[in-house]
């Protein structure tokens, strides 16, 4: 039974969803979110993501990653900061060995919802139904199931289409 990990990245609360798959089934694990300290200087915290994603993939185990592919900001210096939590959420399941996949938010969206420009609430929703008693910890953790659940419909169709092969 292949456990994705699912991460939505962000400097202050970087969320993350891991997803036993069996089939076309979908089974919750476990949920939350990677916090970092406000305070703290922007190293001290990229680290803090760093470790907390390293402890999550040393207790859960997981076979496979996906990672949301984040939007441009208005205001350059978030962008920047964001992009480098990006780049600790991106290098952390690579860094123990893992593969990690990306998928823009409209895709996740249209994975999960059917529709590419769902709400939050909508999202929220739709993986509560597919991954029934799911704990979603904060709304963070529901958007890293959703890239969860996301990757591993794209799982499914990769096998098929590989069983088809000659």
């Amino acid at each position: 039974m292949p456990r994705i990990l699912g991460l939505d990245p962000g400097l202050r609360h970087a969320g993350w969803g891991v997803v036993a798959v069996t089939g076309n089934r979908l089974q919750f694990v476990a949920d939350g979110t990677v916090n970092s300290t406000d305070r703290l200087p922007l190293a001290t915290r990229l680290k803090e993501i760093y470790d907390g994603l390293q402890q999550i993939i040393e207790t859960y185990q997981p076979d496979e990653t996906a990672v949301e592919e984040t939007f441009v900001n208005k205001n350059p210096t978030a962008t920047l900061k964001l992009g480098m939590a990006r780049g600790v959420v991106l290098l952390a399941p690579a860094h123990a060995g893992l593969p990690v996949a990306e998928y823009g938010a409209n895709h996740i969206k249209k994975s999960v919802v059917g529709v590419g420009h769902a709400g939050k609430q909508q999202v929220e929703m739709m993986v509560r139904r597919l991954l029934p008693g799911a704990a979603i910890a904060s709304p963070d953790a529901a958007d890293a199931l959703a890239v969860a659940i996301c990757h591993a419909h794209h799982l499914q169709t990769r096998t098929r289409i590989a069983a088809t092969q000659p």
